[in-house]
């Protein structure tokens, strides 16, 4: 039985540690990383607080369309993205660090470019038939806007094509009824959000809190322009070394590396996220929410969710290849780890940018029903097992892309309160 407390995170010291961090430059992030993280335990457990006195008030308007505090409770309305017009990033260094050596020959030549129609086409097909699925289970769904990404724009900094809008769970987070649009990290995403501002706009006009985090310039500066990467022995090495393609140079974060639990929200440094970003997070949500840094053994680290994803309280996907370094941590809060089954996506499956494990990359409709992948029968199986009713849905041509269900999705409203499920 998981006890319920409220545990306020954070200090000065962490604060003033990320600053010298973020100063110095990378030489001090392992320090800087180490530091906030042994400043967070401490002042962990000098701070707890019983999760009544935190109740007082309400921190969402009862009529706000907005309002999601996990990946768990009943979904109500929900964002999914679209494939429509989606191109292939160039190939930047930020895009290499980010991709396997395999499909590096694929940047090189479509970079700019659409994806092939085809494939495109029935990635489409897909995610329409996936909304459907979604409404009949009586979940809203919103979409963003269409927009051409082959335009080319130019800021004082760099030059590039867009992407696509086709996973919101990139770009958006929401904490209770606060809408938090994240800077993103790849050039080609600079202008990403311009497809969600109706949808927000709307939800900000029905009492939504609407704040958008520090855009970064992008600038040279921003990236390791040197990252030494040539095979995925280089990967493992760099990542163990804590070695990433984004400097300390501004804040930048996808909100994908986010995942929540309540009050106790859980992230991880990685190539699209930087201490700067973890900390401007971190100052942001205090006092009500924890932000905790974790990691893995992972040598592509980018986007948590299908490495580590919270499907009920104290219930988590764990991935076996890519175990938690601070799995302790969860474990004396009493949490339980489920190791879901390996992936069977073929081998020839293209999968431009993410592996097989999106399997394990699931939207939960509730605590008893979760959207899964059709093809995928083992994990089908297991959350049979775990008395979780299984909603099949194939996305595989749509999983190319670099998204599962999670990915695909940002969760507006769900039904429920804060509460704080981390001992």
């Amino acid at each position: 039985m998981l006890r319920v407390r409220c545990l306020r995170g954070g200090s000065r010291g962490a604060e003033a540690a990320h600053y010298i961090g973020s100063r110095l430059g990378r030489v001090f992030t392992g320090w800087v990383q180490r530091s906030f993280q042994s400043t967070q335990a401490a002042t962990a457990s000098q701070n707890a607080c019983a999760a009544a006195d935190n109740k007082a008030t309400s921190p969402v308007p009862k009529d706000c369309l907005v309002c999601s505090y996990n990946e768990w409770d009943p979904l109500e309305e929900v964002i999914v993205g679209r494939a429509e017009n989606a191109c292939v990033p160039p190939f930047s260094v930020e895009v290499k660090a980010n991709t396997y050596e395999k499909y590096w020959g694929f940047y090189q030549k479509f970079g700019g470019q659409s994806f092939p129609k085809d494939h495109l086409k029935k990635a489409i097909a897909e995610i329409e038939e996936m909304c459907n699925i979604l409404k009949r289970e009586g979940v809203i769904v919103k979409r963003p806007d269409p927009i051409d990404w082959s335009v080319k724009y130019k800021t004082p900094d760099f030059e590039s094509t867009g992407m696509y809008a086709a996973m919101p769970r990139d770009i958006l987070l929401v904490v209770g009824n606060e809408i938090i649009e994240a800077p993103m990290a790849w050039r080609a995403r600079f202008f990403e959000y311009r497809a969600y501002r109706q949808i927000i706009k709307d939800y900000f006009n029905c009492g939504a809190k609407w704040t958008t985090a520090p855009k970064p310039t992008m600038a040279d500066e921003l990236y390791d322009q040197d990252y030494p990467i040539r095979s995925v022995e280089d990967r493992h090495k760099l990542a163990a070394q804590g070695k990433f393609v984004t400097t300390e140079f501004e804040p930048c974060f996808d909100a994908a590396d986010f995942i929540r639990a309540g009050r106790d929200i859980f992230v991880q440094r990685s190539q699209v996220t930087n201490y700067m970003g973890i900390e401007w997070m971190r100052r942001h949500l205090a006092p009500d929410y924890r932000v905790h840094i974790i990691s893995f053994k992972d040598p592509n680290p980018m986007h948590i969710d299908a490495t580590f994803n919270i499907i009920g309280p104290g219930l988590v996907l764990s991935n076996p290849d890519r175990p938690c370094h601070q799995i302790e941590l969860f474990k004396k809060a009493g949490w339980t780890m489920i190791r879901p089954p390996v992936p069977l996506i073929p081998d020839d499956h293209p999968l431009w940018m993410s592996s097989k494990w999106l399997s394990m990359n699931v939207l939960m409709l509730d605590e008893k029903r979760v959207m899964v992948d059709a093809n995928e029968t083992s994990i089908q199986k297991m959350f049979e097992n775990l008395g979780i009713s299984t909603i099949k849905v194939n996305i595989r041509h749509a999983n190319s892309l670099g998204g599962g269900f999670h990915c695909w999705t940002c969760d507006i409203r769900r039904r429920g309160t804060l509460q704080s499920y981390f001992d």
